[in-house]
């Protein structure tokens, strides 16, 4: 994962654990179990997500909704609740000899293997569970109104904050639990066992502040996919990705989690130690796009909001808040409000009509965006700054391709310069496998500015040895056609994006793999319209060579569509 992520890794891989709930003595009614972060190893104090004890709470998971409430005392749940916490091994850990009579958390689904101590492949066995209590239930009810007014209008019913398809069957009343049960948490006081009481050491760990990172900032989730099913394969997965998007403490990640990493923590890459946030919900689906991004928490208004439940219980329970993490300082030195990727800020959001896309600043009074989001010549386009929200340019269309062309592009020049705004360089070359991002209004639209999403460069298709197609795993979305592909070392341009995938056989948009037009195809038209106002190269990219238009032909329109996966 390169050298920058290797002590990131170590402390996340220490700081997880997964946590189990179920009914004493109950077992036929089965167990929840997600991911969750471990805070303190003496005493142990584990934070992890609130959705596994929707069904455990005496007034059902309606008692989340309730007005003005922050926070659920432990008595809110029944009294047979029974919780189990395993975490990782560290340096500081006991060898894990397993004790007899103890549980452990690979469930019987997991090969109908017999209990006992399970070693991870290459590494020391797995420790074994310990005995939890829960303290309380707490959400931020920051993320609470960020999540509203993002998710709570008329567009609601577009997305589906579960792992199944959009066809699959979930009850009603599932859905309505995994709802309300978003932006919830816990606090558990783990009980030690007699070697772990006798060492208190373990990872240091800190909170970034909030909007301490900027968008595009590297990123480590780590989690337990499918919860306590089999630990000894899942227990700590890592994925890394960067901050797609922010809006308060409601945060976006293109980093991958599966389902029963909710409560899993994110750290950030550069300073080991680090907690950002906690996974709220993994794997989305809008409509029928398939978003693969993650939603999170910010962790420091979390920890907040439990240092001021805990000072209300009771004094046992309050002389805890002083054991939980503090915020970044330090000696972590994490550098505050970083600015973040300079060539982020090239990315403007484009209006023309009804229709709204991206687009990418490539001169001082010149932006590059889509045919399909800008069609007609002439027309009037409002372009949205990212550096400001309140700076808004008038435009016009000079060219747009036809739609017989391969390339769909169209290029709108401003009635004023775009102060303040970086022009990226264009590249000259392209470099398969190196990593790339994209920047655009994808996901959220234009609720809360463009959304960096991360990935690499996985194929370049040439025409008689010049590139004539990109593909990139970032992520994209409706409404980033016309967004501007990076390489995210250099800053340099490569590419307008045009595109993603589509499954003609069920509809579903994938949007992992996509397609960007080279810089290279339009740079010289770019420059010789910028430098003499003629069109005349412009106007050739409705005349592409067939072998082009062979490359692109999955951008047209079928009459029937073939039974294949674009």
């Amino acid at each position: 994962m390169g050298r920058q992520w290797g002590p990131a890794m170590k402390v996340a891989e220490q700081i997880g654990c997964v946590v189990s709930a179920s009914r004493a003595g109950q077992p036929q009614e089965g167990s929840w179990s997600c991911s969750g972060v471990t805070l303190s190893r003496s005493p142990g104090l584990v934070l992890c997500h609130g959705g596994i004890f929707t069904p455990f709470l005496r007034a059902g998971s309606g008692a989340l909704t309730a007005a003005g409430v922050a926070f659920l005392p432990r008595d809110s749940c029944v009294e047979d609740l029974r919780l189990h916490v395993q975490w990782g091994p560290t340096a500081a850990s006991p060898t894990g000899r397993p004790e007899r009579g103890r549980p452990w958390l690979c469930t019987p689904q997991c090969a109908g293997l017999e209990s006992g101590p399970l070693a991870r492949q290459g590494g020391p066995p797995l420790q074994l569970p310990l005995s939890a209590e829960l303290l309380l239930l707490l959400s931020c009810p920051a993320f609470r109104t960020h999540f509203a007014h993002l998710f709570g209008s008329e567009t609601a019913e577009q997305w589906r904050f579960a792992s199944t398809a959009p066809d699959a069957e979930v009850s009603e009343e599932e859905e309505e639990d995994q709802l309300r049960a978003l932006g919830w948490f816990a606090l558990l006081r783990v009980r030690p066992s007699p070697e772990e009481e006798a060492d208190e050491r373990g990872p240091r760990v800190a909170v970034a502040p909030l909007e301490a990172l900027p968008k595009g900032a590297p990123l480590l989730a780590c989690g337990t996919p499918f919860g306590a099913f089999c630990p000894d394969i899942f227990l700590n997965t890592l994925s890394r990705g960067v901050l797609s998007n922010a809006t308060g403490p409601l945060l976006l990640t293109d980093a991958r989690c599966l389902p029963g990493t909710e409560g899993g923590g994110v750290f950030a890459a550069r300073t080991p130690g680090v907690l950002v946030a906690l996974v709220a919900a993994p794997l989305c689906w809008k409509s029928r796009e398939w978003v693969g991004l993650t939603l999170l928490c910010a962790a420091a208004p979390l920890l907040r909001a439990a240092r001021t439940a805990l000072g209300r219980l009771h004094p046992c329970a309050a002389s805890l808040a002083s054991l939980l993490p503090p915020e970044v300082g330090a000696p972590w030195v994490l550098p505050l409000r970083d600015p973040g990727p300079p060539w982020a800020a090239a990315a403007v959001l484009v209006e023309c009509g009804t229709v709204w896309g991206s687009g990418v600043v490539v001169a001082p009074r010149l932006v590059v965006t889509c045919r399909h989001v800008a069609p007609r010549e002439a027309s009037r386009v409002l372009v949205h700054l990212t550096t400001s929200k309140s700076v808004k340019i008038w435009g016009h269309v000079v060219f747009a391709t036809r739609e017989t062309s391969p390339y769909d592009i169209a290029v709108v020049s401003l009635e004023e310069d775009l102060e303040g705004v970086p022009i990226p360089v264009p590249t000259e070359h392209f470099h398969k496998g190196e990593a790339v991002s994209v920047v655009g209004f994808g996901v959220f639209g234009q609720a809360c500015g463009p959304s960096v999403t991360s990935g690499i460069l996985s194929a370049v298709v040439q025409v008689d040895e010049t590139p004539v197609m990109l593909q990139t795993t970032c992520a994209v979305h409706g409404g980033s056609s016309g967004g501007p592909l990076f390489s995210t070392y250099s800053g340099d341009l490569l590419g307008i994006v045009a595109s993603n995938t589509r499954d003609n056989n069920t509809g579903a948009t994938y949007p992992h793999l996509n397609f960007s037009i080279p810089i290279t195809v339009l740079q010289p038209a770019l420059q010789e319209y910028s430098q003499t106002g003629d069109l005349g190269r412009l106007r050739g990219l409705d005349h592409a060579a067939e072998p082009v238009r062979v490359v692109w032909r999955l951008q047209r329109p079928l009459a029937e569509a073939p039974r294949s996966k674009l």
